[in-house]
């Protein structure tokens, strides 16, 4: 998925997201199944807004993402940080190159814009080939419940002076899958510009993601949901899981 204008206003219109959140989950269940290394392969990084809280936590991190538009502001974030941040533009479902790490992370529903079984299995594959023996992936991805009921049918919008939209989502081709209809508006002088995108996002059940990673080669250690320890629930609207690389 390109990102293409949305990238230049992400960060704003995701502010409130919970990265901090993110960080935590991260470091808590490092240390709970025993992680061992510092070098982790954040995919999906967008922006780099995770992957730069990361580093400055201590960790070498690579990121990797589909859009360069996000990738280049991602580069600028990380030079104003004075953060030392690895950038490159690969499909998660074909990684080539990268090298050996002890940690992948796929947060922030990365995971939600494959499609298919076969594509979220490609990606595991992907990420087990970047995995030293034993290391661990970590990722989480919307809820049914979330795609169904959250999602489906509804508008959400913002009508700020110098930036609004209208976010519509209609149901998507594929089970379970909502496209969302994006209108931008920004104001250029005594003017606003128009733009609009098109994003599908897709989501599979609990056992469907503990299918495919058992098929890619892992062991699946937690699910979770919200970032709250316990069980998923009917009305969860974000699934964690954990795995680690089989041998």
């Amino acid at each position: 998925m390109s990102y293409q204008q949305f990238a230049y206003y992400y960060d704003e219109l995701m502010e409130s997201a919970p990265y901090s959140h993110w960080v935590e989950y991260f470091k808590k269940k490092s240390l709970k199944y025993e992680f061992e290394g510092n070098r982790v392969l954040d995919l999906g990084c967008g922006t780099g807004s995770f992957s730069i809280r990361l580093a400055k936590e201590g960790y070498a991190v690579t990121g990797v993402d589909l859009s360069s538009e996000m990738l280049m502001i991602a580069k600028v974030k990380a030079e104003k940080e004075n953060v030392m941040l690895s950038l490159f533009e690969q499909d998660m479902r074909s990684l080539e190159g990268l090298g050996e790490f002890d940690a992948v992370t796929i947060f922030c529903d990365s995971l939600n814009y494959l499609l298919t079984e076969e594509d979220v299995l490609d990606a595991f594959h992907s990420a087990r080939s970047h995995l030293k023996s034993g290391g661990l992936l970590f990722f989480d991805v919307h809820t049914i419940y979330k795609m169904q009921h959250i999602f489906l049918g509804n508008t959400f919008g913002s009508n700020e002076e110098h930036l609004s939209y209208i976010w519509q989502c209609y149901e998507g081709e594929w089970p379970d899958s909502v496209e969302h209809d994006l209108s931008f508006f920004v104001r250029n002088g005594t003017m606003y510009d128009r733009f609009d995108e098109l994003h599908i996002q897709r989501t599979f059940s609990a056992d469907t993601f503990a299918e495919l990673l058992k098929k890619a080669g892992f062991q699946l250690l937690e699910t979770t949901a919200d970032f709250i320890d316990g069980d998923i629930l009917p009305e969860s609207e974000r699934q964690f899981f954990i795995a680690r690389k089989t041998s």
